[in-house]
C-alpha cells in the first residue's frame, strides 16, 4: 500500500474569536489566511498579501472553537485570498470536525477551488468580491492588469447556481466606482440575492495615494444601493442596514 501523503494545511495569519458582521445573522469566529494574487490599491489588509510574520497555531484555534461550539455558529475563512491554498478543503474539514459551519470570503479568481468546495459540501456560505465592471476597469481596481476575467465570471456563475448562502460584495471607491460602474457590476450579478456595498476606508490603503481620497457620504452610498437593488434582491450598505 502506498504511503498516505500528508498535506500541509494553510498557515493562519490571524484569528478573531468573535465577529458579528462578517457572517450576517450568525455569531462567528474569523481566521485570516495569508497571500493574495491581487493588489487592490484600496486594500487595507496589506499585512496579509505575502508570507505572515507570525503564525497562529491551528490546534490552539480548534481547541478554542471546540470550547465555544455551544454558542458559536461558524467560522469565516478570509484573507488574503484563501483559495490560493490547495489544502483549503482540508482546513474546512477541520473546522467541520468541531461542529461549526464554514463561510468563505473570496475574490473569485480561483473558480476551480470554489467549485470543489461547493461540490464537497465544505462551505455553508460564500461572499465574493466584485471589484469593478468585468472589463479593462477590473485591472485598475485590482492593481492586476492580467486578472483573468473569465475566471471571475465562472465563479459568479457557480455561486449563482449553488444552494449555499451567497453574497456579492463591492468596496466602493469614488475614483473607481460611480453610477455607471454600479450598473455594469449589477448586470454581471443580475438576479443575485444579496449585494453588499462597502464604503471605502482611506486609512491604511495599500496605495499611499488612496489614503487622502475621500469616501462617499452615507447619502451617496444609499443612492448607489438604490441602483443596486434593480439588479439584486437585496443591496445594502455595510453598516447602514437595508
Amino acid at each position: 500500500m502506498a504511503p498516505q501523503i500528508q498535506t500541509e494545511l494553510p498557515p493562519i495569519a490571524g484569528y478573531h474569536p468573535t465577529t458579528l458582521i462578517d457572517w450576517p445573522g450568525r455569531l462567528a469566529a474569523i481566521v485570516f489566511l495569508p497571500r493574495c494574487n491581487l493588489r487592490c490599491p484600496f486594500c487595507h489588509a496589506g499585512a496579509l498579501l505575502g508570507e505572515p510574520a507570525e503564525v497562529v497555531p491551528l490546534e490552539g484555534v480548534l481547541a478554542h472553537l471546540a470550547d465555544r461550539d455551544d454558542w458559536l455558529d461558524g467560522v469565516v475563512i478570509c484573507g488574503g485570498e484563501p483559495t490560493l491554498w490547495p489544502s483549503l478543503p482540508d482546513l474546512c474539514r477541520r473546522f467541520r470536525e468541531v461542529g461549526l459551519g464554514v463561510k468563505l470570503d473570496t475574490n473569485g479568481t480561483r473558480p476551480e477551488m470554489v467549485e470543489r468546495l461547493l461540490a464537497d459540501g465544505l462551505v455553508d456560505a460564500v461572499a465574493m468580491d466584485v471589484k469593478a465592471p468585468l472589463d479593462h476597469r477590473y485591472g485598475e481596481a485590482t492593481g492586476t492588469p492580467e486578472v483573468d476575467l473569465d475566471a471571475v465570471r465562472r465563479s459568479i456563475a457557480l455561486l449563482m447556481q449553488s444552494h449555499v448562502e451567497v453574497a456579492f460584495r463591492t468596496t466602493v471607491v469614488p475614483t473607481l466606482h460611480g453610477e455607471d460602474e454600479i450598473r455594469a457590476m449589477g448586470a454581471a450579478i443580475a438576479g443575485a440575492d444579496t449585494w453588499i456595498l462597502q464604503p471605502f476606508e482611506p486609512e491604511g490603503a495599500l496605495d499611499p495615494s488612496y489614503r487622502t481620497r475621500q469616501p462617499y457620504a452615507p447619502a451617496e452610498m444609499a443612492a448607489l444601493a438604490d441602483i443596486g437593488r434593480t439588479f439584486a434582491a437585496r443591496c445594502k450598505v455595510r453598516g447602514q442596514g437595508e
